[in-house]
């Protein structure tokens, strides 16, 4: 629940604890904008004069207090990343040395904490473990407000949680990462005050977890083949594919639990049931519901039909995994999914409606009910709480049940007018799988683009909530599926740093939450990110730029994807500062002209500059990104699945309607089309929707793209042969002519072909004028 935190009773604590030393350095007013702390805390007040952050400072807890230590070794390990020194950790009092000094006091709550800084002594107070580390984190973004800072700037700081689950989700079962980024994860997660990490391990994709008592689940239900051109890639060593493989052993899960728990962070795991069980099923078909049982792990994306059974061999097989479940997380909740969880197989299967029928329960969804009331109750006989996505609700909620409400805030709000708490996860404002820009760069996701001033903009405390109903929100949570994130750095990129804005909703009061706030301070956090060796999503934060000819010249078009700060350009090749000229709409500049632009925040460098030459070809260029889709069913940005190995293209592509636009396209002397296209292995489990997907019949085996003006029911202008690119599973230029046309026209851009295998994309396309027709 949202925490409580009165400030005068903490305040008084505070002040009677630090008088004696510090009361003098703080002036009756205080100036707190400089300061870049996030999440942003209570209070903050600053007061003239520094404390030396040298070789000299020591780090001082109290006598035979672990969670002191816990925090001062965080603390030490920060500053030595940041400062290239390991302050000394003593037991005892504080002496003659600068020191950061940890005190037990009783300020409200585990997570509270309370940090004077003055010229000699920093003070980190708090009464739980929690505090002792969220006081030091707080002191190491002091002591990082700029490059080579080597003092801490005078201030006190009052601070607590608004709410008590801030959480990130990780899934590890479609693509796997190493324990060593977990921990590195776990400890980014630590410095914005993120307390949860809920761990997706299984899937249909993926079984990652040892379970000792069923050993094939990670013997059989850890591997895969992936999709498309990586079936070519032999392993000399079984004459196969080579395979995709990952899983987890109870001492590597029981190590990264303490990690975790040293850094306040309770990891919440997921046995996803009784859908998404494909991987399960493959080691254990006996346990299913499907009449036919899967053969191997697929590589598809999507969802798959198998279910667990409902028998006493399932339900004991169910039971069986959580009891070690338990043994491995001390997490007071469990997991345990229960979303998409398609009931055709159990319509199908005639021992499940038999056993329907003797439960005396109405229908499918009604069975689900029933399948997690057991498992809750036998999680309850465990001393832990079920929690589950917010399909759990429907057929009737178990009765201690908490749910994690991923479609919209309707699953919330239902579940809170229940009675019941929940944890707030709509997609798609906190589904960190989507895009973070429309960059040509970006990285593969969800099609749709979530910036990070909307996941900034997230209420966690809903408007469709009464005041009493939002009392059983436990907190937020924004989750990272990774079936588009095969690189643990494409995680890092998808996470950050939307993630610290997640961080900020669930523990910042709400009167101290400002975009212009958060934005002035990401200068300061993105080199923090970067002095600490963690990727993030650059690319949002630095200028984007579409072009058009405009006659003899070229008008060109900047925008920052994340909205923050503001643009300086040049267009004389130099470098822009802070005082370069102020971008507010198109600019037109001559035809090759170097065109450079900078994001700046409060006259600090977001990023690095960006460099075009505004020549015909950018002008007469869209990457997929950049092109309209012709519908939004199912968007995504998809990456080739070649070259095996190096640089690859990614395509944004609506799977459901393979049709791109380019709006308002300039063909006035335009002669000739380049498109480069790919093809994809349609690796979907989309259902009976596969059914809806249609195309025009081709006038050749390999099929063509057709290109249409005015629209895609307009004429027909131009035909390019897909027969060159066939053979080339990476990216193929494809060179025709069109029809002459004058003006500005719509374009339509689709695929004739008889079937979705391949599926054939666009990667870009650039018209091509009369005078460079040929050029590459």
């Amino acid at each position: 629940m949202p925490s409580s935190l009165p400030s005068a009773p903490w305040r008084g604590v505070f002040l009677a604890a630090c008088a004696a030393v510090l009361s003098a350095a703080f002036p009756a007013s205080a100036e707190t904008s400089s300061l870049a702390l996030t999440p942003a805390p209570r209070l903050v007040e600053q007061a003239a004069g520094a404390f030396p952050l040298d070789r000299g400072v020591e780090i001082v807890v109290p006598d035979g207090d672990a969670g002191a230590r816990n925090a001062a070794s965080f603390l030490a390990g920060l500053i030595a990343r940041s400062h290239g020194f390991t302050p000394d950790i003593r037991e005892g009092a504080a002496g003659a040395r600068p020191a950061i000094v940890f005190e037990t006091s009783q300020v409200s709550g585990p997570e509270a904490y309370a940090l004077t800084v003055g010229p000699d002594r920093a003070v980190i107070q708090a009464s739980g473990d929690g505090g002792r580390l969220y006081g030091a984190t707080t002191f190491w973004q002091l002591a990082t407000q700029a490059p080579g800072a080597r003092t801490v700037p005078a201030v006190r700081v009052e601070d607590a949680p608004r709410f008590g689950w801030r959480g990130l989700m990780l899934d590890s079962a479609r693509h796997f990462q190493s324990v060593e980024f977990i921990k590195r994860f776990i400890d980014q997660m630590a410095v914005y005050k993120l307390n949860v990490l809920h761990w997706h391990l299984t899937d249909d994709q993926g079984w990652r977890l040892e379970i000792r008592k069923y050993p094939r689940l990670t013997g059989a239900g850890a591997c895969r083949v992936p999709a498309g051109e990586a079936q070519k890639d032999i392993d000399p060593a079984t004459g196969r594919p080579r395979e995709y493989c990952g899983y987890y052993t109870q001492d590597q899960v029981r190590e990264i639990v303490a990690y975790a728990a040293a850094r306040n962070i309770t990891i919440v795991p997921e046995i996803d049931m009784p859908g998404h069980a494909q991987a399960a099923l493959v080691a254990y078909p006996e346990i299913g519901a499907a009449l036919t049982p899967p053969k191997t792990v697929e590589a598809d994306w999507g969802v798959f039909p198998y279910l667990f059974g409902v028998d006493d061999t399932a339900m004991g097989f169910a039971r069986d995994v959580l009891d070690e479940v338990v043994e491995l997380f001390p997490s007071p909740y469990i997991h345990v999914g229960g979303d998409e969880a398609v009931k055709d197989q159990w319509k199908a299967n005639p021992a499940v409606q038999a056993r329907m029928k003797a439960l005396g329960v109405k229908d499918e969804h009604a069975l689900q009910s029933w399948f997690i009331h057991e498992l809750e109750l036998h999680l309850k006989a465990r001393g832990r709480r079920l929690i589950g996505w917010d399909e759990i609700l429907e057929g009737g909620l178990a009765p201690d049940a908490t749910v994690m409400s991923w479609r919209g805030l309707d699953g919330a709000v239902a579940a809170a007018r229940m009675g019941h708490d929940t944890v707030l996860s709509p997609q798609p404002m906190l589904y960190l799988n989507h895009r973070q820009s429309g960059a040509p760069e970006e990285q593969p996701g969800r099609g749709k683009v979530v910036t990070l001033k909307e996941v900034y903009a997230f209420d966690p405390a809903p408007s469709q909530m009464t005041v009493d109903e939002r009392r059983h929100v436990l907190g937020v949570q924004a989750t990272l599926w990774t079936e588009h994130m095969r690189t643990e750095d494409r995680v890092w990129r998808s996470a950050w740093p939307r993630a610290a804005a997640v961080a900020e909703a669930g523990w910042s009061d709400e009167g101290r939450r400002s975009w212009a706030g958060f934005s002035a301070r990401l200068p300061v956090e993105t080199a923090r990110l970067a002095l600490l060796g963690n990727p993030f999503d650059i690319l949002a934060l630095e200028p984007t730029l579409v072009a058009d000819r405009a006659g003899r010249r070229v008008r060109v078009g900047l925008g920052v994807p994340a909205g923050a700060g503001e643009i300086r350009y040049t267009t004389d090749g130099s470098t822009p500062t802070a005082k370069s000229p102020l971008y507010g709409e198109p600019i037109t500049v001559p035809l090759d002209a170097t065109v450079q632009a900078r994001t700046f925040v409060d006259g600090r460098p977001l990023g690095e500059a960006r460099r075009w030459t505004a020549d015909a070809r950018l002008a007469g260029t869209r990457y997929s990104g950049q092109l309209a889709m012709c519908s939004d069913k199912l968007n995504l940005a998809l990456e080739d699945d070649a070259p095996l190995r190096g640089e690859r293209a990614v395509f944004l592509i609506d799977i459901l309607e393979p049709c791109w636009r380019w709006n308002a396209a300039d063909l006035t002397g335009v002669s000739r089309i380049e498109v480069a296209v790919g093809q994809l292995p349609f690796n979907f489990q989309i259902g009976k929707d596969i059914e809806k997907i249609t195309f025009r019949p081709p006038a050749t085996p390999a099929g063509e793209l057709e290109v249409r003006a005015g629209g895609c029911k307009g004429e027909r202008i131009g035909v390019l042969p897909l027969a060159p690119a066939v053979d080339n599973p990476a990216v193929t230029v494809l060179t025709g002519a069109i029809a002459s046309r004058s003006g500005k026209q719509d374009l339509c851009f689709t695929f004739t072909q008889r079937g979705v295998e391949p599926m054939w994309a666009i990667d870009r396309v650039t018209l091509v004028p009369g005078a460079m027709a040929g050029g590459k």
